[in-house]
């Protein structure tokens, strides 16, 4: 338990890539847009978390190759998504328009994909989460019943997150305004991308 709460600690404390699109796309779209992106974090943390414990953390921790894959992967996909909103000025009008079927999904799949796509967040699992086994019980459920409140403290912590930048959306009244927050998000996505590019496999 206190390995999660550490980990929920990182998160609100240095907000990593994620959490990043989630405010994004919370403010452009407001509480329209917060089902999809809880969502999607929930299911990106499992996907993680459900890979490290299946041996894919392992295989990333000793292999150069496919951690250099999983990260290059990663690290492309944030910044395609840093510079597109870098680029981006969405209008008072754009903001207000209805979200379609295909939005949601849009907006799903990109902060899935980001929340998932993180070699070292899985390399991260594989290798914090055992410290916290009791090695005289059922190790395989203590790794299942951590993942599992770890999953649903992050969907907590990015439902948090989503209802206060759908309500400070409020704030970004002026083109100008929404202009340059759009260019400090896409600034720190893109630079997320070049991070996870540079970035080395960790010891485990």
């Amino acid at each position: 338990m206190a390995c999660v709460c550490r980990c929920i600690g990182r998160s609100v404390g240095d907000p990593g890539p994620t959490i990043l699109a989630v405010i994004s796309y919370s403010v452009t779209h407001g509480r329209r847009a917060n089902v999809p992106l809880v969502a999607a974090v929930a299911l990106g943390d499992s996907t993680a978390l459900f890979a490290s414990l299946v041996g894919l953390g392992a295989l990333l921790a000793v292999s150069a190759f496919w951690f250099t894959a999983a990260k290059v992967a990663g690290g492309l996909y944030l910044l395609y998504l840093g510079i597109k909103l870098f680029r981006a000025g969405f209008s008072p009008s754009e903001m207000a328009k209805p979200m379609s079927d295909a939005s949601h999904l849009k907006l799903f799949t990109n902060t899935y994909l980001v929340t998932a796509l993180n070699p070292k967040g899985i390399v991260f699992f594989m290798a914090f989460l055992p410290q916290f086994i009791t090695p005289s019980e059922n190790g395989v459920l203590q790794m299942w019943l951590l993942a599992v409140t770890f999953v649903v403290l992050a969907t907590i912590n990015a439902t948090l997150y989503t209802v206060f930048a759908s309500s400070a959306r409020r704030l970004l009244v002026s083109s100008k305004a929404q202009r340059r927050f759009n260019f400090a998000v896409g600034a720190l996505l893109s630079s997320a991308g070049v991070w996870a590019l540079l970035a080395k496999r960790p010891a485990v």
